[in-house]
């Protein structure tokens, strides 16, 4: 997993519950990084984990609840740094454009970035979005989505359903109100 997605959610920790917490955590997780990430690296998928548990536990918030929140912090990190992405009329042009754009992009500047897949399938104001990924971050995916929707201003309805029970495949359907 790409150093940037630790490094931002170390951020968000030291914001949200201090620096204390974020020590806590680092040094409570067992690390093999040793809590040490670079943007530009690359780390293990337990490592992400391990932090969201401790965290959990530090702070008595779910696990899903955590990676939730983390999606809609990181929402801002992707806007403020790729401007450029954001160029869609609207929000389901968005987000059809993740995986043919967006993550051709991200590949570019990271070729050994593992992302999840997006398949769409629309229907007037409706798009059904499934999320294929082995590391079940879809609470994370639906956090990004939420804010997607309140950066382009619409009224949209999100429900999330899983189709495996582990969560590694996930059907979001958006509904325009």
């Amino acid at each position: 997993m790409k150093g940037i997605v630790f490094t931002e959610l170390c951020d968000m920790i030291e914001k949200e519950f201090g620096p204390k917490t974020l020590n806590k955590v680092i040094d409570s997780a067992n690390l093999e990084s040793g809590g040490v990430y670079s943007s530009v690296g690359t780390y293990k998928d337990t490592e992400l984990v391990s932090l969201v548990t401790q965290l959990s536990s530090e702070t008595k918030i779910a696990p899903q609840d955590l990676i939730h929140a983390y999606g809609k912090y990181f929402f801002n990190v992707l806007k403020s740094n790729y401007e450029m992405f954001f160029d869609k009329p609207d929000c389901f042009e968005f987000l059809k454009s993740i995986d043919n754009h967006i993550h051709v992009e991200v590949k570019k500047l990271y070729p050994d970035a593992e992302l999840p897949r997006f398949s769409y399938e629309e229907d007037g104001n409706t798009l059904k979005m499934k999320y294929t990924s082995p590391r079940h971050l879809s609470s994370f995916a639906l956090g990004l989505m939420e804010k997607t929707i309140e950066h382009y201003g619409e009224d949209i309805e999100v429900l999330k359903e899983n189709l495996k029970e582990d969560g590694s495949e996930v059907l979001f359907t958006l509904t325009k109100k």
